[in-house]
């Protein structure tokens, strides 16, 4: 009998499960080297399909290919009716869990972190206690072998399979290196890293396992990326972007020397940096620079770039391709961008088709999409995870980071730069303080990594004299006891434009933005903007190309945006409004005035519109009450910060106010009906210390398990955003609604990667509230039954302001 793993009808053959045990077996152990873990993940790439080999499953794949006809064989079986049913991932684990188990009290802890991969690798990590304090992980291994068919598949194995089960379980050295990794990482926070380490392990098996059937399925696809180039090469290419610089203005030199401060410190230990630079002070590059010179210094993998929101990713990225993937170099070899969410959040077989799993150089991502490789459900997004292991990690403007998630990353970056032999660099020209948070809980560690003491961990050395130099503008506060209404907000916009020639209106809702875009039309500029998250990247990309090259001629440019313009985005206007926000928010505006110093001081005005509700918007409440107590404080003793409000002395006050009032929200508070019960998402993934109990009180005695944490009950509560959006592709301009009419016409795994990859730049992500009301409108429909990839009716997308919730353009009928 032959037992299979997969089947390709388009080919008519079949992947032998002895041939793809044995391969992801050793994709597994490969990616593992750098955890040095490469016989545990040999061994669980061995076993995570082990149950294959019952008939239960064999008949039911080749009933669901046809191999079986219902009509004729009798071993055939209803495949749609047994979807799901058929349990083919215990057997594994619990072959595991005895066969170690019974070799001493270190085997059976390494037992548990193997079997819980293998049991977890279709549904995402299990529980090992659930909230109500069951033990989750002792009931999964302890199914009846009439559910998990341990024993016939031990009877049906390959012998090959066998024999290499027998000599990794019985090695002493698998053993070793894992109970190594286990007390390695015995620190402050012991529970949460042994967590982080057993995802890590289950990352590598589950890409492997990805990765093998896909390239089953798909044997003449070529490899998206080319042959990496050497960091050297890339080096060189920066190097000779750099060496064009001039030094004709003041800011130029200090653009240089802070350049310069980068790449010496690139030639640092691994460890934990900050780069503290006031906006405009070239920390793009700068600090590409110093990623290169240092993956190069320490052999490390790739670098990884975080960006705060989708709607910046593009222009860093575009920054980084232009350096590194010069004329004549294969597109996407290098840089990789890594953002949007078209495909549906639940896996399905197309998604783990054509993820992304950060396989390149050069990683441009969002802050979402590194939380969710670190904590989310499923198997969707960690299996990039342990792609972050001798990588070279950036985080762009890293203030912006949500507060519920401050514990949990704090956690998560010290165990990764001491841990899995990387360096993490905090980019921004405002400190959030990390390192002063509840040690207890989890506060990050700055440094070397060998020696974590907080000191010489700026790569800057002179802040506060850099801060001095780089100080630009005058921040006037205009709030009013009654705030300001849209009318009175574009007539000073108006004002600003008569006396300074251009002026960015910064404002805190998508809603409040367009609001006052309407207002300013009657005005009759000759180049007015909107920009929001409500336009693709391909829309705002254009826009802010046109808008750069106006003001760079002196044009008359008046733009209203929401703050995603504050974070990377490279423009230099005359004067700036900025809606009351934290003063995090409004320094961030500010450099986006007078950005390049071509003039004396420049104005940046705060003001309190009272059309905009931010009522539900709890960061931005908190922030604009401390920004309102700083500047009291400042008001009364401006010298105490250097005559500075956006210096670094005021930053520090800021945050500790800041921090102060957001402390019970940074371990991630979870409540009814999220969770189970009121607790942090920090305890559940450490200790667990509430589940525990009710294990105690309910069977008087304490669980035997090293790892007692509700895994996928938390994964399953966090997210990084409170209302995670759905990534919808807009036909904006001919090249967007190509790629849907590509979409609509032709959706086949083998060309859907490069279509989808070409369609996040025509994507808007839409929050659920406003997508169900676009459905209501049918405004939206699939590109094809049953792949949950949406896009948008073009009568409801403007050329000006993008994604519209009312029509706005001539009627279309959507047909998929």
């Amino acid at each position: 009998m032959e037992f299979i793993a997969h089947y390709d009808k388009r080919r008519d053959r079949s992947q032998s499960l002895a041939v793809h045990l044995a391969e992801v077996s050793a994709l597994a152990e490969g990616y593992a080297m750098k955890l040095h873990l490469p016989r545990c993940a040999a061994l669980i790439g061995l076993l995570h399909d082990l149950g294959k080999y019952s008939d239960e499953f064999q008949n039911y794949i080749k009933s669901a290919v046809g191999l079986l006809d219902q009509d004729v064989d009798e071993e055939a079986v209803d495949p749609i009716e047994r979807k799901g049913k058929v349990d083919h991932s215990t057997a594994g684990a619990q072959w595991i869990w005895s066969e170690l188990g019974k070799q001493g009290a270190e085997s059976r802890v390494a037992a548990q972190f193997l079997s819980l991969c293998i049991a977890s690798h279709h549904s995402g990590l299990i529980d090992c206690l659930a909230p109500d304090g069951t033990n989750v992980f002792d009931r999964r291994t302890n199914k009846t072998d009439a559910s998990t068919h341990l024993t016939e598949a031990l009877s049906k194995a390959d012998g090959a399979i066998k024999e290499r089960m027998d000599q990794l379980a019985n090695d002493p050295q698998l053993r070793n290196e894992l109970i190594s990794a286990i007390k390695n990482v015995a620190d402050e926070q012991p529970f949460f890293n042994w967590g982080l380490l057993v995802r890590f392990l289950f990352s590598c098996l589950i890409d492997a396992d990805r990765t093998n059937s896909a390239e089953f399925e798909h044997p003449h696809r070529r490899k998206r990326l080319g042959e990496a180039p050497q960091w050297q090469e890339l080096i060189d290419r920066l190097e000779k972007h750099l060496s064009g610089f001039t030094s004709a203005r003041a800011i130029d030199a200090l653009r240089n020397d802070i350049a310069q401060h980068c790449l010496d410190a690139a030639q640092r230990e691994r460890g934990t940096y900050t780069l503290t630079v006031p906006t405009g002070g070239g920390k793009t590059l700068a600090s590409l620079r110093f990623a290169l010179h240092h993956a190069q210094k320490h052999g490390m993998e790739r670098i990884i770039y975080v960006i705060p929101y989708t709607s910046i990713i593009d222009q860093n990225a575009q920054v980084a391709r232009e350096v590194l993937e010069p004329a004549g170099t294969q597109p996407g070899c290098v840089v990789l961008e890594h953002h949007s969410n078209l495909t549906p959040e639940k896996d399905t077989w197309r998604n783990k088709t054509l993820s992304e799993t950060w396989d390149a150089p050069v990683i441009y991502t969002t802050t979402v999409q590194l939380l969710e490789t670190l904590f989310a459900a499923g198997t969707r997004d960690v299996r990039r995870l342990h792609r972050l292991s001798k990588a070279v990690i950036m985080f762009d403007e890293v203030q912006t980071l949500p507060i519920k998630t401050f514990h949990l990353f704090c956690n998560a970056m010290n165990y990764i730069v001491e841990h899995c032999e990387s360096t993490v660099l905090l980019c921004t020209a405002t400190q959030p303080l990390l390192h002063e948070l509840d040690g207890k809980k989890g506060k990050l560690r700055l440094g070397p990594f060998n020696n974590r003491s907080n000191e010489g961990s700026e790569l800057m050395p002179d802040v506060k004299r850099l801060f001095s130099d780089l100080e630009r503008v005058d921040v006037l506060d205009l709030r009013r006891p009654n705030g300001w209404s849209t009318a009175e907000v574009a007539e000073l916009a108006r004002k600003c434009m008569q006396d300074h020639g251009s002026c960015l209106v910064i404002v805190n809702t998508k809603a409040m933005a367009l609001a006052l875009y309407k207002e300013c039309l009657s005005h009759g500029y000759d180049h007015l903007f909107h920009l929001s998250t409500n336009m693709c990247p391909a829309h705002r990309k254009r826009d802010l190309v046109w808008l750069a090259a106006l003001l760079e001629r002196d044009e008359s440019v008046l733009c209203i945006s929401t703050q995603l313009i504050e974070a990377g985005v490279d423009v230099d206007f005359g004067s700036a409004i900025r809606s009351h926000a934290g003063l995090d928010s409004i320094a961030q505006a500010a450099g986006r005035c007078n950005r390049n110093g071509r003039h004396a001081k420049r104005p940046v005005y705060v003001v309190n519109p009272t059309d905009e509700k931010v009522g539900m918007l709890e960061e931005i409440k908190v922030g604009q009450d401390d920004f309102a107590r700083f500047m009291r404080d400042f008001a009364g003793n401006a010298p105490e910060f250097g005559n500075n409000p956006l210096g670094e002395a005021a930053m520090k006050r800021y945050f500790t106010y800041y921090f102060f009032n957001r402390s019970g929200s940074m371990p991630y508070p979870v409540e009814p009906p999220k969770f189970e019960r009121t607790d942090t998402l920090l305890n559940v993934l450490s200790s667990n210390g509430m589940a525990l109990a009710e294990h105690e009180r309910n069977f008087r005695t304490k669980p035997d398990l090293l790892l007692r944490q509700s895994f996928m009950s938390a994964a399953k509560a966090f997210r990084a955003i409170d209302s995670p959006a759905q990534g919808v592709i807009v036909p904006y301009g001919d090249e967007g609604s190509k790629v849907i009419g590509e979409l609509c016409a032709k959706y086949d795994p083998t060309t859907a990667y490069e279509l989808l990859r070409r369609a996040q730049q025509y994507s808007v992500n839409v929050f659920p509230n406003v997508l169900r009301r676009l459905q209501d409108e049918y405004a939206v429909a699939e590109i094809q039954e049953g792949t949950g990839i949406l896009y948008l009716n073009k009568q409801y997308y403007d050329d000006h302001t993008g994604l519209s919730e009312l029509p706005v353009n001539k009627q279309e009928t959507l047909t998929a």
